[in-house]
């Protein structure tokens, strides 16, 4: 009796799963997911997402690029902060160090350069028409002038303050134009303190992101990357501060001291930008040192050729030697590519990002085609 009801509980057991699976509705259809439908339904909400992250995105565009520059000034002080650790101070001292050195810099910087920057401007607008009139003593000009009344309509410009309008849009305007830079360059230093004050944190939480297999290759490549900006960003302003300095000096030497500071500081601004900017500052310097005196605009012409010269053969290569490595064909692409997409602040970046790119593809992609 025993052994016939084993094999009849057993096969009731076996029987069970098999009408559990049973449905009185049919057969169930293939996954909704793969039907068109599905797969349109998901293809346009993503689409939508897309454009909505888009416009939000441009709609911040100005306060991103705030934030890149705030990044790469921090980049670039970063390697002072490294020089003293590496003469026996800790980090945090090391950036208290910086941090009131730069805050020190900006502080003199306004007492006593925007002063006279301010007063050399005013002469330089006062001597304009002057100059406008020298340029009269040109045949040319002349007959230019006297067919399209060019120079007495540019004095006539400049005096009745026009230009200014043209440039800022009427007083109100102005003051609100000088208000917003000067609360972009508050929060650009706020920014740059603290991304230079949370380097390390940032840089441990973004290789994070990496899986771990390969977290000690994204970690090293990072770090030559932050090297890389930061070396170049620094090498920068050592440049442009070795062309307004010598501009300065030269400009003091040969007369006109009434104008030095002013211009170069121009100068010294102009020089950061790739390329252009150089020759930019020296035109200026030119046709004003043209329009004081015909031999101090001829000489200033040799000085900025022979101190280009020296520039782009003896100073760029001994400071950049160690930041950043970019043929020059790509240095020229990657600064026009940067122009267009964002202005003077795309340029500035342009090169170190180029060579971030640069380095990336060659110890990732190219190495991974030649182990193939």
């Amino acid at each position: 009796m025993t052994d016939e009801s084993v094999p009849e509980s057993d096969t009731a057991l076996d029987d069970a799963p098999a009408a559990e699976t049973e449905s009185p509705y049919g057969e169930p259809g293939p996954p909704l997911e793969h039907t068109p439908f599905y797969v349109g339904l998901l293809g346009g909400l993503g689409l939508g997402v897309a454009y909505w992250l888009a416009t939000r995105f441009l709609e911040i565009g100005s306060v991103l690029i705030l934030v890149l520059v705030a990044m790469f000034l921090a980049a670039g002080l970063n390697p002072i902060v490294e020089y003293f650790m590496g003469h026996g101070l800790k980090r945090p001292w090391a950036l208290l160090v910086v941090i009131a050195g730069v805050l020190v810099t900006l502080a003199l910087f306004v007492l006593a350069i925007v002063p006279v920057v301010t007063d050399q401007v005013n002469t330089i607008t006062d001597n304009a028409p002057d100059w406008l009139d020298q340029l009269t003593h040109n045949r040319q000009i002349q007959n230019l002038n006297d067919r399209y009344d060019i120079v007495t309509k540019a004095k006539d410009y400049i005096a009745s303050g026009d230009l200014a309008k043209a440039a800022f849009g009427g007083a109100l305007n102005a003051g609100l134009k000088v208000l917003s830079l000067l609360g972009n360059i508050f929060v650009v230093i706020v920014l740059t303190l603290y991304f230079l004050a949370s380097l390390p944190t940032m840089k441990r939480a973004l290789y994070q992101l990496a899986p771990a297999s390969r977290r000690d290759r994204v970690s090293k490549l990072g770090d030559q990357i932050v090297r890389g900006v930061g070396g170049y960003v620094s090498g920068a302003f050592v440049i442009a501060m070795c062309a307004g300095l010598s501009t300065l000096v030269f400009l003091l030497i040969v007369g006109l001291g009434e104008y030095a500071v002013a211009l170069a500081l121009v100068v010294a601004i102009l020089d950061v930008i790739p390329m252009i900017g150089a020759t930019l500052g020296a035109i200026i310097v030119c046709a004003i040192a043209f329009a004081t005196d015909p031999k101090v605009g001829i000489i200033s012409i040799i000085f900025y050729v022979a101190y280009q010269q020296i520039e782009n053969y003896v100073i760029y290569p001994r400071v950049m030697s160690r930041s950043v490595e970019i043929p020059g064909a790509l240095t020229v692409i990657a600064a026009l590519i940067g122009a267009a997409l964002l202005g003077v602040v795309g340029a500035l970046l342009a090169i170190p990002t180029a060579a971030a790119i640069l380095l990336i593809v060659r110890e990732v992609w190219v190495r991974r085609q030649d182990a193939r």
